[in-house]
């Protein structure tokens, strides 16, 4: 992972450095390079991938890809990276380069005009919304402060599993909270769900120039009846609206061979849709190529057949419960 040498936070005379970043709720420094304003890092084991920092939420997509495939060859010797990669952003999405592609699949909502994509939901959709509201929760933005941190913290420690699987952010201190949570702040709203004065879900939203992007949409399990993940997204909706946004993201719409999931589900139910967004991967190495060539870069989701999935997920969550119990 980069060279052994540098300690975390040095930079070489090459010019690659480390950096912070959350991995799956868990912190951790990787190498990293400065292109043109823009920092790339490098992530993984067996196939190590250079890709934009915080792409997914960055206003910009890359400003010069042949430039960074340049550079970081330059500084193999330090970033270690077999293949670089890079999306278009939204809503560009014909293909601009002539680098190996794949289309990624994008949840995103249409959110020009609230009247628009309310209209487009089901009754069932629209009716979640108001039992949320007749049900006395109420939704309203908050100031990212020591407030807001102990509350989602409230939120993360409900319980150590989530939808089958353990949950990264259980148990974590509120400065911990703190650090995963206040990162682009100058361009973020949270909007959060009380019940008689008590938190019980929040989500973040990103603003990324004409779209913005749902970092967490997290809520209680115990108070799904008052539905107030339902009430969060349509509040994020009508924000983006107000402020001329044309898309929402939340996400992925499809999870490679995995066809169906609950997480899919509710995006189609709130008016998401899928679009699929010109991603490119460049070999940087020899190995690399075969990887490309092979696309040994897609996760298990996109790799192992639909039914080996299944079952995968479904022993999983047997076995959490059952560790949950005993």
């Amino acid at each position: 992972m980069g060279d052994p040498s540098l300690l975390p936070g040095m930079v070489s005379s090459s010019g690659a450095r480390n950096v912070a970043i959350s991995v799956q709720g868990q912190w951790r420094r990787v190498p990293a390079l400065d292109v043109q304003g823009q920092t790339f890092v490098v992530t993984g084991r067996w196939i190590k991938i250079a890709a934009l920092q915080s792409e997914q939420w960055v206003e910009t997509e890359v400003v010069d890809p042949e430039g960074c495939v340049r550079k970081i060859r330059e500084e193999h010797q330090s970033l270690r990276a077999d293949i670089f990669t890079f999306a278009q952003k939204l809503p560009s999405i014909t293909p601009r380069y002539r680098y190996s592609l794949e289309f990624e699949s994008i949840a995103v909502a249409r959110t020009g005009n609230f009247r628009d994509w309310w209209g487009g939901l089901s009754q069932v959709s629209r009716k979640n919304v108001r039992r949320s509201q007749k049900r006395g929760v109420a939704i309203c933005q908050k100031e990212f402060g020591d407030e807001l941190i102990r509350g989602i913290a409230e939120v993360q420690n409900e319980s150590p599993i989530r939808q089958g699987r353990k949950y990264t952010h259980y148990g974590k201190t509120l400065d911990q909270v703190s650090r995963d949570h206040s990162g682009f702040a100058d361009r973020s709203d949270f909007i959060c769900a009380y019940y008689e004065g008590q938190i019980i879900g929040f989500l973040k939203l990103v603003y990324r120039g004409e779209i913005a992007s749902i970092l967490q949409l997290n809520s209680m399990a115990n108070h799904y009846d008052k539905r107030p993940s339902n009430a969060l997204l349509a509040k994020a909706v009508e924000l983006c609206a107000s402020k001329g946004i044309a898309y929402l993201t939340y996400g992925k719409f499809n999870y490679g061979n995995k066809s169906k999931s609950s997480i899919r589900e509710f995006k189609e139910r709130n008016g998401f849709e899928e679009m699929l967004v010109p991603r490119f991967y460049v070999p940087l190495t020899a190995w690399g190529a075969i990887c490309v060539r092979a696309k040994l870069y897609r996760g298990l989701h996109d790799i192992l057949p639909q039914s080996v999935i299944a079952a995968i997920v479904a022993a999983r969550a047997k076995w959490y419960d059952y560790a949950g119990r005993t």
